[in-house]
């Protein structure tokens, strides 16, 4: 199996899961946030059983394999510090999040159902990308200057 249709089974894997639990809905994701009125609490079990499976499956593999199957190495990451960038990307994706409904590996899958509104998050998300790049640059500039 070579790497790119390794790719492309994991990432149906992940998307058919995200469809499967509901999270591609941006209702039922709002309606996890909203714990004073609709409250469905069904989410929870979906990143808790994410969290366990990952964490289990991440102890498996690392125990086993000193490297992936199609790569050199792991691609971890190196800091653990938590730094002003750390939290203020998290805030602004929780707003995000919570604004939307939509969270990047839902939204993703989402767009096979080509609603309106799917299509503009996912084309604001990359925008989003794309002016925090260039924000990390050029402050990576003026801190070396």
């Amino acid at each position: 199996m070579s790497k790119l249709a390794s790719a492309f089974l994991i990432g149906g894997l992940f998307g058919l899961g995200i469809a499967v639990s509901g999270m591609i809905n941006p209702a039922k994701v709002l309606n996890f946030f909203d714990i004073a009125g609709t409250w469905d609490p069904s989410l929870i079990f979906v990143m808790g059983g994410g969290l366990a499976i990952a964490f289990a499956g991440y102890r498996f593999i690392f125990a086993r394999r000193k490297r992936p199957v199609f790569e050199t190495a792991f691609a971890l990451p190196g800091r653990k510090d938590i730094d002003s960038q750390l939290v203020g990307g998290a805030a602004l994706f929780g707003i995000g999040w919570g604004i939307a409904g939509f969270c990047p590996g839902g939204a993703i899958p989402a767009l096979g159902l080509g609603r309106a509104e799917t299509l503009i998050f996912v084309g604001a998300m990359v925008a989003g990308i794309a002016v925090g790049r260039l924000a990390r640059t050029r402050l990576a500039r003026l801190a070396t200057t």
